[in-house]
């Protein structure tokens, strides 16, 4: 089937995000040419004019920062000009780009990937500019934007949870009940096999190996605990310990209901298979309405939290990735920069983002959310109802260990799913190469 012939997903570009495969590697430099190139300035630059490094190169990002940057110019009298790269290129490059000549405001993430950049001084800290903004966020929000010094380097944009996607017309068609435990769920997933569909929508093929840390995290975390999967995250447990064993284990209980051939198969490709009613359900993110045209679709668009595995964690550990803005460590308009940071960073921008871009939440909390779709409302209801927000692996760790080595060992374990330890050996035993003792 042609991509043509598949209309309710948008026309795909580049992939939604990916893992920095090439971060702290030798082949980033290569790849760093389309944001080297396109960076205007230097020593002469002007002074009525901000540059911004975007990597929103999807048709829905790219127009709400579009709509935002529009909006700022006629309040402030300054230009933006605006150095958009795809997703993935501007990941694997982002190392060589804030090495050289980055632009004055650049798009990022928050938490150990902020903090990366802040500790190798690859950006400048943003403190007078949260003096501004400060009062629209909470302590949460705060803490993901701190570096480890305690300075405040991220101004945060939005954020948007995972969970497990569905289409609420197939619940009601096939009479499916939604789950709140793991044996609900399985049982669900055998359930839907034998009605003939792919039970959870799989694709990490190419450059989307990213994606199955969606269920290794949630796993993680119903199974063992926030604190234990921060300690995981951060190098602090081995990951031969039983707890991590036990992840391996309840995976490959549902691997028999996995869409088979997800290793040859992107994202977008699983996601179409959700929406075309072929497989029952999805691990992923909100995300997952951008790629959606067709507005009767969206509306038939569910979630439900992942399902609880030990009643002492329950539910309540949420993933909520947040993304934002930082500024390069020797911005050519300096000044400029902080006022576009201290709009962006405002509830107006928020406003204007939202109002194109509906797969995501404002994080500010004095934004206006009354044109929230159905399916916004319910995910500020879970992000607002959890105890513990986790962003994600690739995020919440070092990139480059969940990259070259947590990546390749899960996926290699998902071609032929055993008990796991083998797998598991082969990452322990890098985990002292990333982090110290």
């Amino acid at each position: 089937m042609t991509q043509q012939s598949r209309i309710p997903l948008a026309a795909r570009g580049p992939g939604r995000r990916s893992v920095v495969g090439g971060l702290f590697g030798a082949g980033a430099a290569a790849l760093a040419a389309p944001l080297l190139t396109a960076c205007g300035g230097g020593a002469a630059a002007d002074p009525k004019t901000v540059t911004f490094g975007s990597n929103g190169a999807d048709a829905t990002p790219k127009s709400a920062y579009a709509a935002v940057t529009k909006s700022f110019t006629q309040d402030s009298g300054l230009k933006v000009k605006t150095n958009t790269v795809d997703h993935d290129t501007f990941q694997k490059s982002i190392t060589s780009y804030l090495q050289g000549t980055p632009d004055d405001v650049f798009t990022w993430f928050a938490g150990y990937r902020m903090q990366y950049f802040a500790k190798k001084g690859l950006c400048a800290p943003v403190d007078d500019v949260w003096d501004t903004i400060g009062a629209g966020f909470g302590e949460a929000t705060k803490q993901l934007s701190r570096g480890e010094d305690g300075k405040y380097y991220f101004v945060p944009l939005y954020n948007y949870p995972w969970a497990v996607f569905h289409r609420k017309s197939l619940f009601q068609e096939r009479g499916y009940q939604v789950p709140r435990t793991w044996d609900e769920f399985t049982a669900l997933a055998k359930r839907m096999k034998k009605d003939g569909l792919s039970p959870i929508a799989s694709g990490y093929g190419g450059g989307d190996s990213w994606s199955v840390l969606g269920t290794f995290d949630y796993l993680d975390l119903r199974a063992n605990g926030y604190d234990f999967h921060m300690q995981l995250m951060r190098g602090e447990v081995s990951w031969t310990d039983r707890r991590t064993a036990r992840v391996l284990d309840l995976w490959r209980e549902v691997t028999p209901y996995q869409q088979s051939g997800a290793g040859g198969r992107s994202w977008q490709d699983a996601a179409q298979s959700l929406v075309d009613k072929k497989s029952g359900m999805a691990v992923i993110g909100l995300f997952l309405g951008q790629q959606i045209t067709d507005e009767k679709i969206r509306a038939d668009i569910d979630f439900f939290p992942f399902p609880e595995i030990d009643p002492a964690h329950g539910q309540d550990a949420v993933e909520a990735p947040t993304d934002g803005f930082m500024l390069s460590r020797k911005p050519k308009n300096e000044d400029g920069a902080k006022k576009f940071l201290e709009f962006l960073g405002g509830a107006r921008a928020e406003e204007l983002y939202m109002g194109v871009d509906p797969s995501n939440l404002a994080v500010n909390e004095q934004t206006a959310t009354g044109s929230y779709n159905a399916l916004q409302q319910k995910s500020a209801e879970l992000i607002g109802s959890a105890r513990h927000i986790s962003q994600f692996a690739d995020r919440d760790s070092d990139p480059g260990f969940i990259s070259t080595v947590v990546l390749p060992g899960l996926t290699q374990w998902l071609g032929h799913p055993d008990d796991g330890t083998a797998a598991l050996k082969r990452i322990e035993s890098q985990r002292a190469r990333f982090f110290s003792a």
